[in-house]
């Protein structure tokens, strides 16, 4: 529960627009809120501008024009406790975020004089929040990457907008053979979604700056710096909210055929009996440890959380994850849970609100009074390993595209297969080439695909092929093309087998019609030299040829 009382902040709004800026000071603003997260926030303000020069006035509102264009309008807000400075009172800081607006209103009042009505006040609404939450969920990129790390994947896609920092080598840093952005619109999932389900799926944390106002990537929360040490004179109310406790095991099976894995994950407060299975299927043994190293991450518990109220704004302002103390003193101490101990500030919410009887009032003062004001913060311990997201949605995998087999065997017109073993796995792949994304070449299991395993018929060079590109991995879906001359007319209703390098070196093995009677053939074909079987309705041919020149 909050607390609901007056207060006198002094605040600052700056709105920038197609880089002009719009200075609104403390006594026009009429309503805030913020909510504030580790990982970003939203805010919302209320102010009153006035034009008095159709009536004979001075003042003009300059904001007008500007704001009702579509351009970006970045948005900085600060505010901080307005009391008196003195020895023992050390000047107050700051709390400033900046944003980019989302949504507008505006409202105009008038009072009539004569036969004209005439504006007097207009009352402006902004909703506004951080940059990656507004730009990266209109941003769908579809896009294939070789030889990248994730690191360089979000610098592309950072935008002008969006500031970027990173101490997650082993998140980021590693060189991937290939990585598919693969976003579609019409999927839901955009790029910031893609970029939390990836720090959800290898237990990163991505944590929003307020300091910078950007975004940093990290292995770990950061829990270094002087606790900020809180006082009671601010403080009204201290709630304990003991989360929910995980109450499952977890097993990550391997369902590989050669070498199936059941490999438990354990944690002391499960009840016996109640898990949850993950399954893969991979060859490849450091991604199923990968795995279980990651469940084994999940399975920690959450700690007590800690909900303050607050009576008026702090004289020191502080964002989320900023260490902090409670009061010391038995009352401060939640129970025990909280004494001596050092928290983080894991979101926060204030809001204010003027009282009605000023709504159409308007000081030039550098500070407002909100007969409404209301301050709450979540805290949590130092050490709580549990990373905040916002809610997101799993990218679509896979997608579809075409590709073309490589093979660097024979000649350039040879129809020749490779397989190319990788040196980390010692698993067989295709390479194949993918023509909408620069000629990328990409590796994909070199396996039967659809086939039976007595059948050995790898794609030839060349082929088109649709291959599913999922985060990491591609594989061949189905091939899309007849091979260079092994197609037969209609007519006779012919199937044919060709295999070798091209039709003029290999064999073919062929069925057709006719006269209505079916025709089997088999022919060698190298350059001039021909040898074939040939059975027709009553005759038996076999023949060895030499072709004329």
């Amino acid at each position: 529960m909050e607390s609901t009382l007056g207060e006198r902040l002094s605040m600052s709004l700056t709105l920038t627009v197609g880089g002009k800026v719009h200075k609104v000071i403390a006594g026009h603003i009429k309503r805030f809120s913020l909510d504030l997260w580790s990982w970003g926030f939203d805010g919302e303000i209320e102010f009153l501008l006035t034009d008095t020069q159709g009536r004979g006035g001075t003042e003009k509102d300059e904001l007008l024009a500007d704001f009702v264009k579509p351009d970006l309008i970045a948005v900085t807000l600060e505010l901080k406790a307005n009391l008196p400075e003195t020895s023992a009172r050390p000047s107050q800081t700051a709390l400033k975020v900046q944003g980019f607006v989302t949504e507008k209103t505006l409202v105009e009042e008038s009072v009539s004089t004569g036969q004209s009505s005439l504006i007097l006040h207009r009352r402006y609404g902004l909703r506004f929040q951080d940059a990656a939450r507004l730009l990266w969920r209109q941003h769908y990129p579809c896009a294939l990457y070789t030889a990248k790390t994730v690191q360089d994947v979000l610098e592309e896609h950072k935008g002008e907008k969006i500031a970027l920092t990173y101490d997650w080598d082993a998140g980021l840093g590693a060189t991937h053979p290939m990585i598919f952005v693969g976003l579609d619109p019409r999927g839901g999932a955009s790029f910031y979604d893609w970029v939390l389900w990836y720090v959800h799926a290898h237990a990163g944390v991505f944590a929003y700056d307020y300091a910078a106002q950007g975004y940093k990537f990290t292995g770990t929360k950061a829990a270094t710096g002087t606790p900020l040490r809180f006082h009671e004179d601010n403080l009204d109310r201290l709630e304990v909210l003991l989360p929910e406790v995980i109450r499952h095991d977890v097993t990550v099976l391997n369902a590989v055929a050669e070498g199936p894995q059941r490999q438990p994950v354990t944690q002391q407060q499960a009840v016996s009996g109640i898990r949850q299975d993950v399954l893969l299927c991979t060859p490849i043994a450091d991604d199923v440890q990968a795995r279980v190293d990651l469940e084994t991450a999940r399975l920690k518990a959450r700690g007590p959380e800690l909900e303050l109220s607050w009576r008026s704004f702090p004289e020191k302002a502080f964002t989320p994850g900023t260490l902090v103390k409670l009061p010391e003193g038995d009352a401060w101490s939640a129970a025990g849970i909280a004494k001596d101990a050092v928290l983080r500030v894991r979101s926060m919410s204030l809001s204010g609100e003027g009282a009605p009887e000023m709504e159409n009032e308007v000081y030039g003062d550098d500070y407002t009074l909100f007969s409404d004001f209301r301050m709450s913060t979540r805290l949590e311990p130092k050490d709580e390993p549990a990373v905040d997201l916002p809610a997101w949605q799993a990218p679509p995998y896979p997608r579809y595209v075409e590709g073309l087999i490589v093979s660097e065997q024979g000649e350039d017109k040879d129809e020749t297969w490779q397989a190319y073993t990788d040196s980390a796995t010692s698993l067989d792949d295709y390479k194949v080439k993918v023509p909408l994304f620069a000629d990328q070449i990409i590796p994909a299991p070199f396996n039967p695909n659809l086939l039976p395993g007595h059948f050995y018929f790898p794609a030839y060079k060349g082929e088109r092929v649709l291959v599913a590109l999922d985060f990491k991995r591609a594989w061949i879906k189905r091939f899309l093309d007849w091979r260079t001359g092994v197609r037969m007319p209609q007519d006779g209703q012919g199937v044919q087998l060709m295999v070798g390098k091209t039709p003029e070196s290999g064999t073919a093995l062929k069925h057709y019609y006719a006269d209505d009677k079916p025709v089997f053939l088999m022919q060698r074909t190298h350059a001039k030299d021909t040898q074939k079987i040939q059975l027709n309705e009553g005759t038996l041919l076999i023949q060895v040829k030499e072709e004329p020149s």
